[in-house]
């Protein structure tokens, strides 16, 4: 019934044994993390607020807050709101603004149409894009011997 396994190989865990499938365990290191769907067939209307990241395949009316988070917007997803999060990463479609602490993707054959606020941005070819980029950078502090350091030159005319 059970056979022992030579060492390094990784169990065969979709194979049915006993009338049942096992599923792969998910990883507990550090860089797991806890993602919510919304499928293809979902339909929401209302306001979204999480903290874990969320991949929207469905349709979604209404305010998303995603504070510290990554919001995936798939490409049968379509976003009609307000978003707040970390990262925002598009291959679907979202009409509203987006407002990303670190960055917004908009991949090939994505649409976005509304204002983006965040500290960087990818907008790859093929991609469509409409409304204004405001690039939110945080200022490192400046040294105290470099307090004069970036500051605006004026010259004097005579």
């Amino acid at each position: 019934m059970w056979t022992k396994q030579e060492e390094g190989e990784t169990p065969n865990l979709s194979t049915p044994e006993k009338g049942f499938a096992m599923a792969p365990a998910r990883p507990n290191g550090p860089a797991s993390r806890n993602m919510a769907c919304i499928g293809a067939s979902l339909e929401i209307k209302g306001i979204i607020t999480g903290k874990e990241d969320l991949q929207i395949d469905g349709k979604v009316d209404g305010p998303i807050s995603l504070e510290g988070q990554k919001l995936t917007v798939g490409r049968t997803g379509r976003v009609n709101s307000e978003v707040a999060a970390q990262e925002v990463i598009v291959y679907g479609n979202i009409t509203g603004n987006l407002v990303a602490r670190d960055r917004v993707e908009i991949k090939k054959d994505a649409s976005v149409t509304g204002d983006i606020a965040t500290a960087r941005i990818g907008i790859e070819d093929g991609a469509h894009f409409k409304g204004r980029i405001e690039i939110d950078r945080a200022k490192p502090p400046v040294p105290a011997d470099h307090a004069g350091f970036g500051a605006p030159l004026v010259s004097e005319a005579n």
